[in-house]
């Protein structure tokens, strides 16, 4: 007999009430699963979560292999001359006006490691740096931090010579340094105003040297092409960390075939790409406001084409636009000045692990397995300082028709490389060609012989030297650019005899400065064996001028100064006697005008990568 529950029992009706609950709760459920995921997709915390889980800009050690071809000790080199104490010293009786004292050291050893010292970069490859955000303070720009006025210097000192020895120091002033405050823009100063160079963007500089016949071709034969456009990534860097490919291509400003170097500068209510505090690969000698420098308008300038504009450095970008890609920058320390600037623009959006070692340095973005590497190469050619002939040892000898050997065994493993040189030929040094002595600078004991090339012919032989060997070199099919000779501003005299910049608030307007004769001679020696470098490329890379000389001789307030170190008692006004106090013209401040080089790097590169050309 079955069993019947009677109306109304509790278990007759007991079914439907939790089906009921448990659909409004599933439902309930759903709508907040739905709602927490889009949060967290799309809120900050969520991509530092998406961070966590795919190991994005995560301190994890990363193995990357050293080959055994960088064993060898290609480091920055040093005068070993301090400035200070080389401008207490009177000039040589036989220095002429076209060369450097030889007060200069002697020394052109390889740079050594040095643990006592603060001149060498930490090359661990453990440590990360923590850059934590402060408030940026602002300084009177009329008053020094000593409370001294800025002294004034005269102008238009006409140099033949100027050239400053290469100071490698590679100070870091501290490496937790703050990062850089979001810039401010004044908004009633939104305006761009032009200075120098032109009075409107379609004219070019007024300041323009006779050019001599190969620099005519410039436009014609700095672009070598080659039958594709693709280049190889780093043998041993080869290997990709995936990430979202969702940056976007920059909007083009600058115009295919546009010239980027005749144009004029136009003050930047945007300010610089980074601060001296959010760097802390900065070299001490070129962190003009960590040093004093009371003013800091030069950092407000960028440089405007005639015909175009020219994009604003965007390091996601350039990350993206590099991706497995390894950059090079061989030379002196004015190539190590441009390396370390590009280093302060891409540290903004991301601290690359630290990959070298005293013998080469090398900066890796995991991100996008991009390496930033530099080459320290003094002259770019063989230089050897054993006795030869009559030339004794000690002296620098330079064989003016040989490569760097120890810097061409690794080109091939580059993909773009950025070539300069030019201010160490100033220094003591004797030039073989053919197994043969035909000059020397600061050196010639035997005044009988006829001198057959100088320090400038010696430079112009010394490019097409080092680019012919490039352009021929097997298995590099990347992109090489030349940067032009670098001007300094030495005013009144030579870096060693009196030559100031001290004061320099803007770049040049038209018509005030003054051609230097010896930057002239040698931009012209760099573009005629660049020219003819040209014409033997054989291996299908690619060759490319990156001509600043004329843009940056407006920029005689972009140097240090005499706001060269931290130290509060130095000097930084000119003696009883009139003497300037000792100062750097040469090299350039950070942040300051040489970020614009590598602007016009990135451009050149994104031309390429696109297929358009650098003109």
């Amino acid at each position: 007999m079955a069993w019947t529950p009677l109306k109304g029992s509790p278990r007759a009706s007991s079914h439907p009430r939790p089906l009921s609950w448990i659909v409004v709760v599933v439902g309930a459920l759903a709508v907040f699963l739905f709602c927490a995921s889009w949060v967290l997709v799309s809120s900050p915390i969520g991509a530092t979560v998406q961070g966590y889980f795919y190991s994005v800009g995560s301190s994890e050690k990363l193995d990357l292999p050293v080959s055994s071809g960088n064993e060898y000790s290609i480091d920055d080199g040093h005068l070993n001359t301090s400035l200070d104490h080389v401008n207490n010293k009177p000039p040589s009786e036989n220095l002429q006006s076209s060369s450097i004292s030889n007060e200069v050291s002697n020394d052109s050893e390889i740079e050594q490691t040095n643990a006592k010292t603060n001149s060498q970069l930490d090359l661990s490859e453990s440590t990360q740096v923590n850059l934590p955000m402060t408030e940026e303070v602002k300084q009177d720009p009329a008053v020094s931090s000593s409370g001294e006025p800025v002294t004034t210097v005269g102008d238009n000192a006409d140099v033949s010579n100027s050239s400053l020895p290469a100071q490698e120091s590679a100070d870091i002033a501290n490496s937790s340094m703050p990062a850089q405050e979001n810039s401010q823009i004044d908004s009633n100063s939104s305006e761009t105003t032009p200075l120098a160079g032109s009075k409107s963007s379609n004219e070019t500089d007024n300041i323009r040297m006779e050019e001599p016949a190969p620099v005519a071709l410039i436009n014609q034969s700095t672009v070598v092409s080659t039958a594709s456009n693709e280049t190889s990534p780093s043998s041993d860097d080869s290997r990709s960390t995936a990430v979202p490919a969702s940056i976007e291509k920059p909007e083009s400003t600058s115009p295919v075939g546009c010239d980027l170097y005749h144009g004029h500068w136009i003050h930047d209510p945007l300010g610089p790409l980074y601060s001296n505090n959010s760097c802390p690969v900065l070299t001490q000698m070129q962190n003009c406001q960590g040093n004093g420098r009371p003013d800091k308008d030069y950092e407000n300038w960028r440089w405007k084409p005639s015909q175009c504009d020219l994009p604003r450095f965007d390091p996601k970008i350039f990350l993206e636009m590099m991706r497995g890609k390894t950059l090079a920058f061989i030379g002196d320390s004015v190539a190590r000045n441009q390396m370390e600037s590009m280093l302060c623009i891409l540290w903004q959006v991301e601290t690359p692990k630290n990959r070298g070692n005293h013998k080469m340095q090398r900066y890796y973005f995991r991100s996008s397995s991009v390496m930033i590497v530099r080459i320290w190469s003094s002259w770019l050619v063989k230089l050897i300082s054993e006795p030869f002939d009559y030339a004794p040892a000690g002296v620098d000898k330079l064989h003016l028709d040989a490569p760097d050997e120890k810097l061409m065994e690794h080109i091939p493993n580059f993909d773009v490389v950025v070539l300069s040189s030019g201010h160490w030929f100033a220094k003591k040094s004797v030039y073989i060609l053919n197994n043969e002595i035909v000059g020397g600078q600061l050196w010639w004991p035997d005044t009988s012989r006829e001198m057959k090339v100088d320090s400038v012919k010696a430079y112009g032989i010394s490019v097409e030297t080092i680019l012919n060997a490039i352009a021929t070199i097997p298995n590099y099919k990347g992109l090489t650019i030349v940067r032009s000779y670098s001007p300094d501003h030495y005013e009144g005299g030579a870096w060693n005899t009196g030559g100031s910049c001290t004061g320099k608030a803007k770049p040049l307007a038209p018509g005030e400065g003054v051609e230097n004769v010896h930057t002239k001679r040698m931009h012209e020696q760099q573009v005629t064996g660049f020219n003819r470098a040209v014409e033997r490329v054989t291996n299908g890379s690619k060759l490319r001028l990156m001509d600043i000389t004329e843009a940056f001789q407006f920029r005689h307030d972009g140097h240090p100064g005499p706001y060269r170190s931290p130290d509060p008692n130095k000097i930084t006004k000119r003696g009883p006697d009139g003497r300037p106090p000792p100062q750097d013209c040469l090299h350039w401040c950070m942040p300051g005008p040489v970020d614009t080089w590598n602007e016009l790097v990135f451009e050149i590169i994104r031309r390429e990568y696109e297929g358009g050309s650098a003109s």
